[in-house]
């Protein structure tokens, strides 16, 4: 961040101020356009006229007609300008007064600039070229040459569709392409291709200068076809144009469903669990043979509820990462489709262990409404309502499901602070509730630390309740905190003596602990009787273990 960002108000016109503490000073003498700054490496170009402290005239650009191009931060001006063009904006027109230790110094420049001499500058910054060095080694330095728009980059799952032209350092063509389609991670033509268009927004142009450790290195490139020679070491200059790209998803994270999309939707909302959602969609095989096609041709759209296995797996999952209007082709591992049995579907049969593919637009679906939107009656009522969907899932063994329906509950209920003490007193009993049962899945799923913890949340609440302490017990003893597990069990014991359930966990708790016990007692037993045995190999006879006496009359 340059100087003059930090301090806490922009210059207007005719306004001074001083930029860092060596005794620069910039006088406003024209306001500039947007709010971006050159930075260093970028090339920018100026008109200037310099003058002495006293008015004599020195070097002007403006009288010979022509801007003054330099790279900046690289002293190739003095460094009053390095520091202060850093604070303009195109267009902008300033005044700098630079001490001589940011000018000449005390030799100065003859025959226009004497020692120690302060300089003025009334400079006005025209453009510049802003020049990144990627890989942070000097391998691809990229100027920018026609911004792009928005501000997403491609992935390295993304299919990128570029323009490209690649010269010698002498200006050689080696190798031009409009409209070539590849996908970022498998790179084209040489490495700096797929790591420069990870930077570039869609639109943008730029210019690389690519050293030979990101192009090809020593042994260079013979021609091929149409592509001309590359000499070993040979520095590249590549102008790489990204016209546009396809988002390519992971939506399972194990590359077994892949979402590649070629029409963005609206927005940024997508569907959540349990909504009813309308898409338009055709399924193929492999080998292109359609096996499903609704919505298209002005047949009915498809209707489904997200979550509830309505649809194959792939195809929920990746329903759920769509907006409003996106359309995407889906990838399909069979893991995640039709499994390893044959499925008869609405037009051919699915042959057991078939990857599948889908065309599948989002046509609408049924936002949930915000919490924020709903009064607290209403909060209560949906917290209610997915609590019930979570049981229901929970019945049928559902379990990872049945946890996020009662984590959705929760939520409609986690701020009760204006709630009446009515709904307070309802929305507790259904906080308790939701942590309880999210505690049975956790159980279920074998997440005993997160099972004890949603479960102490609730003693919190209410430090008597018996399902919170025999929960919590029985998260304790699988990983072997039995003495917890008992104090836990005895409690509820104290509060509800004839509840069958814990009475039946806490015998199973004793004969654990018995059992725990007598191999505790074999194993130290054991070990003992070794430690014994190995004493008494060691030990000497009362005799051996005498010190030898000298007698001195001897």
């Amino acid at each position: 961040m340059n100087d003059e960002m930090m301090n806490d108000t922009p210059l207007k016109v005719g306004d001074e101020k001083a930029i860092g503490n060596e005794g620069l000073k910039k006088k406003l003498l024209k306001e500039g356009e947007g709010w971006e700054t050159p930075d260093d490496g970028d090339e920018v170009q100026v008109h200037y006229t310099g003058t002495l402290l006293d008015g004599t005239k020195g070097d002007s650009s403006r009288d010979r007609g022509t801007p003054f191009k330099f790279t900046l931060g690289e002293g190739q001006v003095i460094k009053g300008w390095d520091q202060g063009i850093k604070t303009m904006k195109k267009g902008e027109n300033a005044l700098f007064t630079i001490p001589t230790e940011l000018a000449y110094g005390e030799t100065g420049s003859y025959p226009t600039v004497p020692p120690n001499a302060t300089l003025l500058y009334d400079v006005q910054l025209l453009s510049w070229v802003s020049a990144k060095d990627i890989c942070k080694d000097g391998g691809i330095v990229k100027k920018i040459v026609n911004k792009g728009e928005q501000w997403e980059n491609p992935k390295d799952l993304d299919e990128v569709l570029v323009n490209y032209e690649v010269r010698l350092e002498d200006g050689t063509l080696v190798a031009k392409s409009d409209g070539v389609e590849f996908t970022v991670q498998d790179g084209l033509f040489c490495p700096a291709l797929s790591k420069a268009v990870k930077t570039l927004k869609k639109g943008e142009k730029v210019v690389l200068t690519v050293k030979p450790q990101y192009g090809f290195g020593e042994k260079g490139k013979q021609a091929v076809g149409d592509e001309a020679a590359v000499p070993p070491n040979a520095t590249l200059q590549i102008t790489l144009e990204l016209v546009s790209w396809k988002a390519v998803t992971d939506v399972t994270k194990d590359g077994k469903v892949m979402k590649k999309i070629f029409i963005e939707g609206e927005g940024y909302e997508r569907p959540s669990e349990g909504v009813l959602v309308q898409v338009k969609l055709i399924g193929k095989m492999q080998d292109g043979t359609i096996f499903t096609k609704k919505g298209f041709d002005e047949t009915e759209v498809f209707e489904f509820k997200t979550d509830e296995e309505q649809v194959i797996d792939g195809l929920d999952r990746a329903v759920m990462t769509m907006k409003k209007g996106e359309a995407a082709v889906l990838t399909i591992a069979p893991e995640y489709a039709f499994g390893a049995t044959e499925s008869k579907q609405d037009l051919a049969v699915v042959p057991p262990s078939s990857t599948v593919i889908y065309k599948v637009e989002l046509v609408s679906f049924v936002k949930d409404k915000k919490s924020w939107d709903m009064n607290m009656q209403e909060k209560i009522e949906a917290a209610g309502k997915n609590k019930e969907e979570g049981n229901s899932l929970f019945k049928a063994g559902k379990y990872l499901k049945a946890f996020k329906r009662y984590e959705k509950a929760a939520k409609y209920i986690e701020y009760d602070t204006i709630f009446s003490d009515e709904e307070k007193k309802q929305s507790k009993a259904l906080m308790v509730s939701c942590n309880l049962n999210k505690a049975a899945c956790k159980l279920k799923l074998k997440d005993y630390k997160q099972a004890e913890k949603l479960c102490t949340m609730v003693l919190e609440l209410e430090s008597n309740n018996v399902k919170a302490l025999y929960r919590r017990a029985q998260a304790y003893i699988p990983v072997a905190h039995l003495d917890l597990a008992e104090l836990d069990l005895k409690k509820a014991l104290e509060i509800d003596p004839d509840n069958r359930d814990v009475k039946l966990e806490y015998k199973s708790l004793k004969e654990k602990m018995k059992d725990y016990n007598k191999k505790d007692a074999k194993f130290y037993g054991n070990m003992f009787a070794k430690l014994s045995a190995l004493d008494s190999k060691h030990t000497t006879t009362p005799r051996e273990a005498e010190p030898t006496i000298i007698n001195s009359k001897a």
